[in-house]
């Protein structure tokens, strides 16, 4: 990999809420699709980053738990090498990227993510007036029929980049923030390269209270999740 950033997220258990704000703005900012009750019913929602909820403890001492799920960005991402057209492809930053208009829809990058965080595009999805004036310009709207899914929000990482070239320097610590990142109210997410080992992600990820998920299927993701350390909301 010749790229100096590779990007990377820790998300501290210990300091989620389970509030949600990070899922309605991935939907906001990434212009992915408001499902109403029937979608749901037939389990064709739509959305980049879900919360899981799981409770410890027993009763009546029970707490709730929360887990939030995105892509995790693997390095050795089973999603990629079953595509049939390319479509899921690494980039030099790390990034499990999806190129939507070579996309056939066969599905197989979904079957074979053990993390079950790509969805499928079931309908063309409409935005009546006002929502269609709150879409993203920086982002495409999918047609039926392409699996979507996370990209650290890729549009910012870009203008980013582009900024910092014009002015001839790297990308600063903290410069970069996925929509999500940025309104986690208890700064739970955090985004940065991990390539930097001063960067304040990088730092966080080699806390002793780090882990993976699913580390034992060797899939390598960028995303390192906090627990353990005697914040845990009830």
């Amino acid at each position: 990999m010749t790229s100096q950033y590779r990007w990377g997220m820790v998300v501290d258990l210990d300091r989620c809420t389970g509030c949600g704000a990070c899922v309605v703005a991935c939907q906001a900012e990434n212009n992915v699709a408001i499902c109403g009750k029937k979608e749901i019913s037939e389990g064709r929602n739509m959305h980049w980053l879900r919360i899981e909820r799981f409770w410890v403890g027993q009763y009546p001492d029970v707490r709730a738990r929360f887990l939030p799920v995105l892509c995790q960005h693997c390095h050795d991402a089973p999603c990629e090498p079953v595509c049939p057209v390319y479509a899921s492809y690494h980039n030099p930053d790390g990034l499990n990227g999806q190129v939507y208009n070579r996309c056939v829809g066969t599905r197989y990058c979904g079957n074979n993510c053990p993390y079950a965080v790509r969805v499928f595009n079931f309908y063309n999805h409409e935005w009546p007036n006002p929502l269609d004036n709150q879409l993203s310009p920086d982002m495409t709207v999918r047609t039926r029929g392409v699996m979507e899914k996370c990209t650290f929000c890729i549009q910012r990482i870009r203008r980013a980049k582009e900024d910092a070239k014009s002015e001839n320097r790297t990308i600063r610590d903290g410069e970069i923030q996925p929509a999500c990142a940025q309104t986690c109210p208890t700064d739970a997410l955090v985004f940065g390269n991990m390539a930097d080992p001063r960067s304040r992600v990088a730092i966080l990820s080699r806390s002793p209270r780090r882990f993976r998920l699913l580390e034992h299927l060797g899939t390598h993701p960028s995303i390192c999740y906090l627990k353990g350390g005697g914040r845990e909301h009830v």
